[in-house]
């Protein structure tokens, strides 16, 4: 999973159907009816057929976690009017244990079961962060005759024991929309499709995108890549983002080489109009064979194209771990209790460290940006707990402190994958790195044969060096900070300052703007009147700004003006109009962008030349 922190600084200060054949049971299959079609006050029922069972009571849950989101989101508490009945259409005696479950009595005569499911895009509150909000990529949406956004476990459950049950699953849908998938429709129909998995696990790790079709197809090094695409207004289309997934793809597989070989991938971009009732978590969630992407319809190009690069990025990396390295927890993942491995470091923060080291190893992106993207990490990971051991943080995540640093995956995890990666290399003089590593885990284990939590890191060690042990025990088991300094310098990066660029209206975490809650207007905080934007145009503490460039802005769409904003340059011609007090003016003058001071890092030791080269580009 990735998210991604996008204006949340901003966010935080601002306020009848078709049932299933009753051959189910002599199959010994799950069979599903998801209905589309018949969408009444933004619901969609759904109809199982149960497989033979032997017991007087049974148990229906829908997950309460999936694997890859860290989180506790109860999809069932997103199900309502749960109903069970026998041949004869009489209804059973059903008793719902929480949000999740529901036990029903004489099952052994039960037939058929329905629900009605709400979709979880309509009760997001902010950005997914700090919130009880479900992650937007892993959620669902129901927008009657426009889009659905299936993740199968928001809508499909599992009957209790049975996870290892086949599952056919039909869908009857609008003729307009189209599924946007890499299961294969069984269906030829144009308003129906079926979907057959082998057990309830393969379903989940398996989303549905329903919309007006907008799709492209390409190959590369013999995988299949599917990128369908849903804007709401039509902004973006498959095709305007094709040539920079493609393109980005090949060099992740060119990368990787041989460690994958996954045949056909999607990627189903779901672009949010940002509006209350839609999705407001942005970033990607994995699975085998997709990707989910949610991102702010308003973004740039620029912006959506570089940010879809390191999410799917991010997301396809996890084909490596921990879609095929993992650990028992994730084998035999408990949907209802899920017990979590202490290897949070591996499965998200080496993906995250692939998926920036692939950009300088295959010319993406130069040494300097690649030596930025670190130091931005380190400053993040600065701002949690630097000496909270990293195995007990992932093995708790689900629970508080544990929760509030699972941000850290992304920025310490990462790093702690670049110190193995440049321990091997000094170790083996620049000939292999983490990603022989994980290549020879991958061959020591696989999608079908797990390890146990504990015994991880004899095993890497076995496979390395002593000095990775030594590291991975003093500074993820341990609590010791990691000095960064110390690593870098073994192929020759050293620190040095930088002037970037920042946002008018943001930096950092702190807002340069607020909002007027009577009016919905944004007035330029009184502290922020000395920064140089806002400066130069003569803007005052207070200031209403209600138009730029003749669009005009509020509350409603403030992400427009800070998506926007990030595509200024120094020096283009800007107009606003604003109110100072109760008179309106328009001003004119040129964007002046705000400077700051940042560490980064540079090469500094020509006598470790060889060994960085085989860190960014072996």
């Amino acid at each position: 999973m990735k998210k991604i922190l996008y204006a949340l600084a901003l966010a935080v200060t601002f306020w009848s159907c078709k049932t299933g054949s009753t051959g189910a049971a002599k199959s010994n299959t799950v069979e599903v009816n998801i209905n589309l079609t018949d969408v009444k006050d933004d619901k969609v029922l759904v109809t199982v057929t149960p497989p033979a069972i032997k017991t007087d009571e049974i148990v229906y849950s829908i997950p309460k976690t999936v694997p890859g989101t860290y989180s506790t989101d109860n999809y069932g508490k997103y199900s309502e009017d749960f109903k069970a009945f026998d041949a004869k259409g009489n209804p059973l005696t059903v008793k719902r244990i929480d949000d999740n479950s529901w036990s029903i009595s004489n099952a052994k005569t039960l037939k058929k079961i329905t629900y009605l499911v709400n979709d979880t895009f309509d009760t997001e509150k902010g950005t997914g962060f700090g919130n009880d909000d479900v992650f937007s990529p892993a959620g669902t949406n129901i927008d009657a005759g426009k889009n659905f956004m299936v993740n199968t476990h928001g809508f499909v459950g599992y009957f209790q024991d049975k996870l290892d049950v086949p599952y056919k699953v039909t869908i009857t849908h609008p003729e307009t929309l189209w599924g946007a998938t890499s299961m294969t429709d069984e269906d030829a129909s144009n308003t129906s499709d079926v979907f057959k998995t082998p057990r309830y696990a393969v379903l989940v790790e398996n989303p549905i995108m329903y919309s007006k079709p907008d799709y492209t197809t390409f190959n590369v090094n013999g995988m299949d890549i599917l990128i369908a695409v849903y804007s709401p207004t039509g902004k973006y289309t498959a095709e305007s983002i094709t040539p920079e997934m493609k393109t980005m793809m090949t060099a992740q597989k060119n990368f990787l080489g041989p460690v994958n070989a996954t045949k056909k991938y999607s990627v189903l971009v779901y672009l949010s109009s940002m509006a209350k009732d839609d999705a407001h978590g942005f970033g990607a969630l994995e699975h085998p064979t997709a990707t989910t992407v949610v991102l702010p319809e308003s973004m740039p190009k620029e912006k959506l194209v570089e940010t879809m690069k390191d999410v799917v990025s991010h997301e396809f990396f996890h084909i490596v771990t921990p879609l095929t390295i993992h650990s028992k927890e994730i084998q035999y993942f408990d949907y209802n209790a899920p017990k979590m491995s202490e290897h949070l470091w591996m499965y998200e923060g080496v993906t995250e460290y692939f998926a920036n080291l692939f950009q300088i190893n295959q010319g993406l992106i130069d040494e300097a940006d690649f030596y930025n993207r670190i130091a931005d990490k380190i400053e993040q990971a600065k701002q949690l707990n630097d000496t909270m051991s990293f195995t007990v943080m992932s093995k708790n995540v689900l629970e508080q402190p544990y929760k509030d640093q699972y941000l850290n995956v992304y920025q310490k995890g990462a790093l702690i994958g670049m110190c193995i990666d440049i321990i091997i290399r000094e170790k083996s003089n620049g000939e292999r790195g983490i990603l022989d590593l994980m290549h020879k885990l991958s061959n020591e284990y696989g999608v079908e044969k797990p390890f146990n939590d504990d015994e991880l890191f004899a095993k890497i060690t076995s496979l390395t060096y002593p000095e990775v042990g030594e590291f991975l025990n003093k500074y993820v088991a341990g609590t010791t900070p990691i000095p960064y300094d110390f690593y870098l310098a073994k192929v020759g990066v050293t620190k040095t300052t930088t002037k970037k660029t920042g946002n008018p209206f943001i930096k950092g975490q702190i807002p340069n703007i607020t909002i007027d809650k009577a009016t919905k207007e944004i007035a330029v905080r009184p502290e922020s009147e000395s920064i140089e934007f806002f400066k130069n145009l003569n803007l005052k503490g207070g200031d209403k700004i209600l138009t730029v460039n003749n669009k005009s802005y509020n509350l409603d769409n403030i992400y427009d003006l800070i998506t926007e904003s990030e595509n200024w340059k120094e020096n283009d011609p800007i107009t606003l109009k604003i109110k100072r007090g109760t008179k309106e003016e328009t001003i004119k003058g040129t964007v002046k962008l705000p400077y700051e001071e940042a560490e980064t890092f540079k090469a500094t030791d020509a006598s470790k030349e060889k060994l960085k080269n085989a860190w960014l580009k072996g």
